[in-house]
């Protein structure tokens, strides 16, 4: 076998190390490397395109590995970034073809429209998302990393810092939307020597993918944000509380703590300033509750993960009893861009008392699935239509899922409705971290809380009876439901039944589990009738037992 030429080793070593570019290149080709693409063999894609265009002698063109495009269906994603091409379900006998057209780039190229899955979406946690490299800190910087902490350090104190927070409207985005600039206000002024930031990554929600794609595509980003965070509310120490099932974020989280420790972004004297801070990575183990800020807490520290009543709050007496700040993901890798732009820049986007934007998982039967940031006040309708692509082929909507296990069903009639935390309550479910899931008339309701209901009783924790009983009793009757055996005095009781747990259970999964009960049986009580009455299922979906096996 001849030996490769030395052009192709360099672009293959900077394929897979992705040093930046030594001078201007004349076009870059971004190659999705975040999970779902990388499923599908993107790095050999990364790999195959750097040879192809090394021995095509294009060496004014780079090569380069991003996290996330967003497009998750269609991937694995190439894009040209002079031109806005966008090359989907890419495969190994397609690189000469992208390759040609790297050769075709010139420098009065613009960028072309790339549809209103991209157009409608406004990117501000995800901004760097499909065009930095995630294990490149030189590439972080150059995008603008590290412009607001150093502002922060060098021209802020504190109290500026949260006051920044504050008036931006930024709300937790890990599903209550507390106000941040409160909850950071409440850790500042705590008493107490030692304080800690721990970073919400313990992504549950069935269908969700927010936090895990934001730390695989953008690590540094949310590292800066704890690091705001931490001169912001006096803290010292810091953690990433991580799902141990996301194992590229956590290897790329890793890295970038690394890198930001070695360039002196992370450890004692940040910055050549007087203050420090570091970070270190907790894996959870899947458990579901350990979401839970007090249930976390305790996982952290090494005991089993179940909650505890509150108060007192995290904020007052959290990590080993001293006062902690926890965010999620998403609120983190708002920071920087809210320091960088300005308060009211953020303000100024978003609906009432819903500022900013909203980063969601799109799922289920929509035609693209994928990651989508959009701003507050957007319609439903206009991120399952027009950003979605629509229902899977061309089948009538029936509803979407918001808020994970603990949201609710919203149906065709609300479909106009601007997304706000407000608006998602008043129609009885809830923003949750970001997981959207579409249905179409395939979908029975029925059957859809009763998977949710199996969800939550599988993911108690068992510390208070209500959760840990009242779950199992109510996915119980669900399941009767669905064989077609339950009566009308069921139905009574699943609805009792639901709002006990509701008001007793100790924390938010019992708190929440009954939502989905209580969403689909407002808009869709006609088919818990018509298991109950008729003992068919609407949608075919449930099996309907015989009626002598009733009897």
């Amino acid at each position: 076998m001849s030996e490769m030429p030395a052009a192709a080793r360099a672009v293959r070593r900077r394929a897979t190390t992705e040093e930046v570019h030594e001078g201007p290149a004349r076009a870059t080709a971004y190659v999705c490397e975040a999970a779902s693409c990388m499923s599908a063999q993107a790095h050999d894609i990364t790999l195959r395109l750097g040879e192809s265009a090394a021995r095509a002698g294009l060496s004014d063109v780079m090569v380069k590995r991003v996290g996330c495009l967003g497009l998750c269906a269609a991937g694995p994603l190439v894009e040209i970034a002079e031109t806005g091409r966008l090359f989907d379900h890419v495969r190994p006998d397609d690189v000469e073809g992208i390759v040609g057209a790297l050769r075709k780039v010139k420098p009065t190229d613009t960028r072309a429209s790339q549809g209103p899955f991209f157009e409608k979406q406004v990117r501000v946690a995800t901004e760097n998302m499909g065009r930095v490299d995630p294990e490149s800190l030189d590439d972080y910087v150059a995008h603008g990393g590290y412009e607001a902490l150093r502002t922060v350090l060098s021209e802020m104190t504190s109290a500026e810092v949260r006051d920044q927070i504050t008036q931006s409207g930024l709300r937790g985005r890990g599903g209550a939307g507390f106000p941040t600039g409160l909850k950071w206000t409440t850790v500042a002024k705590a008493q107490g020597s030692q304080k800690y930031v721990i970073c919400n990554a313990d992504e549950g929600d069935p269908g969700a993918f927010m936090d895990r794609s934001v730390l695989e595509s953008d690590p540094y980003r949310v590292l800066e944000g704890m690091t705001i965070a931490a001169f912001a509310v006096h803290a010292t120490e810091g953690y990433v509380y991580c799902r141990a099932e996301y194992p590229l974020a956590v290897a790329r989280l890793r890295n970038a703590i690394r890198m930001a420790q070695r360039a002196g972004w992370l450890g004692t004297g940040i910055a050549d300033t007087s203050f420090s801070f570091d970070v270190q990575v907790r894996l959870g183990a899947g458990a579901f509750v350990c979401g839970e800020e007090t249930a976390l807490i305790a996982s952290v520290e090494g005991r089993r993960g179940t909650p505890r009543p509150r108060p007192p709050y995290p904020a007052m007496q959290g990590l080993w009893d001293c006062p902690t700040l926890i965010n999620n993901v998403e609120t983190f890798a708002n920071v920087p861009t809210i320091l960088r732009k300005g308060a009211e820049w953020y303000a100024g986007i978003g609906l009432g008392k819903s500022k900013g934007t909203k980063v969601f998982a799109l799922a289920g039967r929509i035609v693209n699935t994928g990651l989508v940031e959009v701003p507050m006040g957007m319609t439903l309708r206009e991120v399952v239509y027009d950003i979605g692509g629509g229902i899977i082929d061309g089948r009538p909507f029936k509803a979407v899922q918001t808020g994970g296990p603990s949201g609710g069903c919203i149906p065709a009639e609300h479909l106009d409705m601007p997304l706000s935390y407000e608006s998602l309550i008043e129609v009885g479910s809830f923003m949750g971290s970001g997981g959207l899931i579409v249905m179409d008339d395939t979908s029975c309701m029925v059957d859809v809380a009763k998977y949710f209901q199996d969800f939550c009783r599988d993911e108690s924790c068992g510390k208070c009876v209500p959760c840990r009983v009242g779950t199992t009793q109510l996915w119980m009757i669900l399941d009767q439901i669905t064989r077609g055996r339950a009566t009308l005095d069921d139905l009574a009781q699943l609805e009792r039944l639901a709002r006990m747990i509701q008001r007793m259970s100790l924390c938010g999964l019992g708190q929440g589990a009954p939502n989905p009960i209580f969403s689909t049986l407002r808009y869709f009580r006609d088919e818990y009738l018509a298991h109950i009455v008729d003992r068919v299922c609407p949608a075919g979906v449930c099996t309907i037992e015989p009626a002598e096996v009733m009897a």
